[in-house]
């Protein structure tokens, strides 16, 4: 009952639902316009990173920028429940590629590939929680002392 007196007391304020649903119409679009169009976000730059060797890649970078967690989970499953192991779409590979030529890691620094990146959108990688950042080849020069 509160609510309806509530809301009844809206209507009155605003004349009329017409007017209420104009009103609270403006209020959208310019929340919308200030969100989307704010000077914060104009001045705002894509994250510096090392890439690595970098090159060609199994997708084009803006569908890898879009989806290669959901293509590194595919790929998990696909190995883990089934033994397909697919090399062009596995973590090693990523690794491989785009760790530093300074330090051959994906994750050792602020601008690596990888931690640069998920520290730009907010987001925390759990791929390194068990897997190594490092490329495999340089892994292997230390062991062996080359």
């Amino acid at each position: 009952m509160r609510q309806l007196r509530d809301q009844s007391a809206v209507l009155r304020t605003c004349g009329s639902l017409a007017g209420f649903l104009k009103t609270l119409s403006v209020l959208i679009v310019a929340w919308f316009a200030l969100s989307v169009f704010s000077p914060a976000q104009a001045t705002e730059t894509s994250p510096k990173l090392d890439i690595g060797k970098g090159g060609e890649c199994v997708k084009d970078p803006q569908w890898m920028r879009k989806n290669h967690m959901h293509l590194l989970k595919h790929q998990r499953d696909e190995t883990v429940r089934k033994g397909i192991r697919e090399e062009s779409a596995s973590l090693k590979n990523c690794i491989e590629c785009h760790a530093s030529t300074k330090d051959d890691s994906v994750i050792a620094r602020e601008d690596s590939f990888c931690v640069g990146c998920h520290r730009y959108e907010a987001v925390k990688p759990d791929c390194f929680e068990c897997h190594s950042g490092t490329r495999k080849s340089a892994w292997l020069r230390q062991r062996d002392g080359k």
